[in-house]
């Protein structure tokens, strides 16, 4: 039996090559987690037809939305640790099983209540899956083959943005708006059976008992700050319930952060800040995450708005970005890159094309679709180059008997950096517009913003993981 259970598993012995199934492996985990990403994405979509056939305020449409993503982000931390200490199979198989039956509870809801409580069980199948993909993925592959992996399992998630917007454009043109998540029972079926036959067991062989207090802190926390992050540009970010959920998510992950540095088995060990190879990845990771997605999603209103794109036309138009992700990545031409420059110069590479594509955009052929296409071309590259070793550096940066609690920091540094993008860049437009600019040039100064946080993050990441390298030479 090939065992995992083991951090020699993770690093291997000089010449090992690995689990003797890993690509195919790879290719199971990445099934799971596009069926996460499809979803993030394919419900902005239906809101015209849950409007219509449930009845739906605008609130109730905003917590068919948020519900999922305020679930998932308070949970992966919490999900990680469990993933590493009950096992990694495991929390794998409980999270598709998990994600299937909230589809099936939702694509079958009457009412916005059934759908919200669905998609909240959803959440929650989602942050077992976001976290257990890429520590299944550090477990099974030799360092030498980690970027690449690493690299496929990042272009999935350009994939998941890219397609989630056609695929649910296709299934409402044909089909009632159930169908959404119904699609994803056979998909969570196949990739069920297809873990129990292949996807080794790993865990920490320490067995630590489980944080069962920081566990709380921590979910409660993360859920207010993206709360808060969510509700800002709605009811005004000086308005009570903003400056209240705030407030909460400060004294609670400053609880969390206390007793987490007395716990004798903390869920997150404290001292991984102190790596600078860790604090460098972390901290680009944020911004990285922070300009990016609040720059695309201006970039969605830009063709919408100002080109006058349809928004099965606009899911198109941005698909290049994503597609060059996946071509660079799959190739593996990405990875070679990477090899060669070292993950300092890779980041700050890849950091430097994004932030150059988000000036492209924001400045060159503000009227027409070319200066687009090539400011989404040049993202690409930046993603297919930056995204793999942000998350190899922040993993690398753990031990390997962490590697869930590492994958939980990675996707909970997404969804922070995430929300906080949107919330921020949206609020650029929203002031640029108001003090009488065109929308046209509140879009080009959010999008300028953002540049400026990508170009930042990579410098400063890539220059504390130089320091680190330094030191340890």
């Amino acid at each position: 039996m090939y065992n995992m259970s083991t951090p020699q598993g993770h690093q291997g012995p000089q010449g090992h090559q690995g689990h003797p199934q890993r690509w195919l492996i790879l290719g199971v985990i990445c099934l799971a987690q596009l069926t996460v990403l499809l979803d993030n994405t394919v419900l902005n979509v239906a809101i015209p037809s849950l409007t219509r056939e449930l009845h739906a305020a605008t609130s109730d449409i905003q917590w068919m939305i948020n519900a999922y993503s305020l679930v998932q982000s308070g949970l992966l931390l919490t999900a990680g640790s469990a993933a590493d200490r009950y096992g990694r199979k495991k929390m794998l198989m409980a999270g598709l099983a998990l994600f299937g039956i909230g589809s099936l509870t939702a694509g079958l809801s009457h009412s916005t209540g059934q759908l919200i409580a669905a998609r909240a069980g959803m959440g929650i199948g989602g942050a077992l899956l976001v976290t257990t993909t890429l520590a299944v993925a550090m477990q099974i592959f030799t360092p030498e083959e980690q970027p690449r992996a690493i690299g496929i399992w990042s272009a999935v998630n350009a994939l998941g943005f890219a397609t989630g917007p056609l695929i649910g454009g296709f299934l409402l043109g044909h089909f009632w708006w159930g169908s959404m998540f119904l699609v994803n029972i056979p998909v969570a079926a196949l990739a069920l059976v297809a873990v129990v036959a292949l996807v080794p067991e790993s865990k920490d062989p320490r067995g630590d008992r489980p944080d069962l207090f920081g566990a709380l802190l921590s979910t409660v926390g993360m859920a207010a700050v993206v709360f808060a992050i969510i509700s800002g540009p709605l009811h005004g970010w000086t308005s009570p319930r903003v400056l209240a959920t705030a407030a909460v998510a400060v004294l609670v992950l400053g609880a969390f952060a206390f007793w987490e540095s007395r716990a004798e088995e903390p869920m997150l060990d404290l001292h991984f800040f102190r790596d600078r190879r860790f604090t460098g990845a972390v901290a680009g990771a944020v911004l990285l995450s922070f300009g990016m997605t609040g720059s695309l999603f201006l970039l969605t209103q830009h063709l919408q708005f100002v080109l006058g794109y349809e928004p099965l036309e606009a899911g198109l138009r941005t698909a290049p970005l994503a597609l060059t992700v996946v071509l660079l990545n799959f190739t593996g031409v990405a990875a070679k890159w990477s090899t060669r420059l070292g993950t300092p110069l890779s980041i700050a590479l890849g950091m430097v094309l994004m932030s150059a594509g988000l000036v492209t955009i924001a400045e060159i052929d503000t009227n027409g679709y070319a200066g687009t296409l090539l400011g989404l071309l040049l993202i690409g590259a930046g993603c297919a180059v930056a995204n793999p070793a942000m998350a190899h550096a922040i993993m690398s940066a753990i031990p390997p008997e962490k590697a869930g609690v590492g994958a939980g920091i990675n996707g909970t540094l997404a969804e922070f950096g995430n929300g906080l993008g949107v919330a921020v860049l949206g609020a650029v437009l929203s002031s640029s517009v108001a003090s009488g600019a065109s929308l046209s040039a509140g879009l080009g100064a959010g999008q300028l913003v953002g540049a400026v946080a990508v170009l930042v993050g990579g410098f400063v990441a890539a220059g504390l993981l130089r320091r680190a390298e330094r030191a340890a030479a």
